[in-house]
């Protein structure tokens, strides 16, 4: 890696030595004009989404607590660097010298390459070796470039927020995998994957780390100004109506009206995800609520009947069971 980033990485033009001049030359009238101040601050609340964030979300396991934080470090920091340089190739490419230019937008973009292979690790956790899971980033971040340059390049789709390009790749890469990973004997494990009271609470760390910097997710990429501004607004209300809407549908579907927690570590981030592609758009404030009502529902009755159906018919297995319930009152 490191003899990759000698020979391809470069400072960008706003991060190198030569800015002075580079802003003389483009008639730029401060250095408030530099990049980095617009884009680090969203750059930090990503940045905690990927290591807090979705690292503490995959505490929700009785037994692979230690592992989901630990292996989440591991593979973000690994799949940060091969994002930079794969992304460069695909999109930072100076064809005058060869060299991959890189800013603090990049990092951003290194970051959401990442949250792609940290969902689709959600699927995997516990079965797989901390090399095995080295050899999934590998795969997945290469994996990642290229559909992005297909829908953002080629095709010139609009998806601030990442949803096709990140959440659904993470999504069918970590299905992919969990199928490939099958073995007829695996029911024989279902004891270990359950959760505890303790496993919950740190998983709702994490959920709450990643619905609050969810309008920051959302916005890093997008135009300076209103495109920004109406991209954090919409995340924030369309998060805000999803959390009512699964706490309702969980209590529905469940006994005595308590609530599973896997559906409110979850479901309750489905809103920031379905707004992410239209986060820029002039849906409305109403339309965001819309929004995230419509994904609570479709999130939280997705855990309830598709998930045992793809256990049982697709055989898929996948981590979202959970042995523990949040009353909604003292009993």
């Amino acid at each position: 890696m490191i003899i990759l980033f000698g020979i391809f990485i470069r400072y960008n033009e706003e991060s190198d030595t030569h800015w002075i001049e580079y802003r003389r030359e483009k008639n730029i009238s401060s250095d408030s004009e530099n990049d980095f101040y617009f884009r680090y601050p969203s750059f930090q609340d990503v940045h905690v989404m990927i290591f807090v964030g979705f690292g503490f979300l995959m505490t929700f396991l009785k037994r692979y607590s230690f592992g989901a934080v630990g292996f989440n470090f591991l593979i973000a920091a690994f799949g940060l660097q091969w994002a930079l340089l794969m992304q460069g190739w695909f999109h930072s490419l100076d064809y005058t010298d060869g060299k991959i230019k890189i800013g603090v937008e990049n990092l951003i973009n290194a970051d959401f390459c990442v949250a792609g292979c940290l969902i689709a690790y959600g699927a995997v956790l516990g079965k797989v070796s901390p090399v095995q899971l080295l050899v999934l980033t590998l795969f997945g971040i290469t994996l990642f470039a290229v559909e992005e340059f297909i829908i953002l390049d080629l095709i010139h789709a609009k998806d601030a927020g990442g949803s096709m390009v990140i959440h659904t790749f993470g999504g069918y890469y970590g299905l992919s995998i969990s199928w490939m990973l099958y073995r007829p004997n695996l029911d024989q494990s279902s004891r270990l994957q359950g959760s505890v009271y303790h496993s919950d609470v740190f998983a709702m760390i994490g959920t709450l780390f990643l619905w609050m910097f969810w309008p920051s997710f959302n916005s890093a990429i997008t135009d300076h100004g209103d495109g920004q501004h109406r991209a954090a607004i919409n995340t924030y209300l369309a998060l805000a109506s999803t959390v009512l809407t699964t706490v309702a549908i969980s209590s529905l579907f469940q006994k005595h009206g308590k609530l599973d927690m896997v559906h409110i570590q979850n479901s309750t981030l489905a809103g920031g995800v379905a707004v992410g592609t239209a986060a820029e758009f002039m849906l409305m404030p109403y339309g965001s609520l819309i929004v995230g009502f419509c994904c609570g529902i479709i999130s939280t009755l997705g855990y309830i009947f598709l998930t045992p159906f793809m256990e049982k018919y697709l055989k898929i297995r996948i981590h979202v069971e959970s042995i523990t319930y949040m009353p909604c009152r003292e009993s």
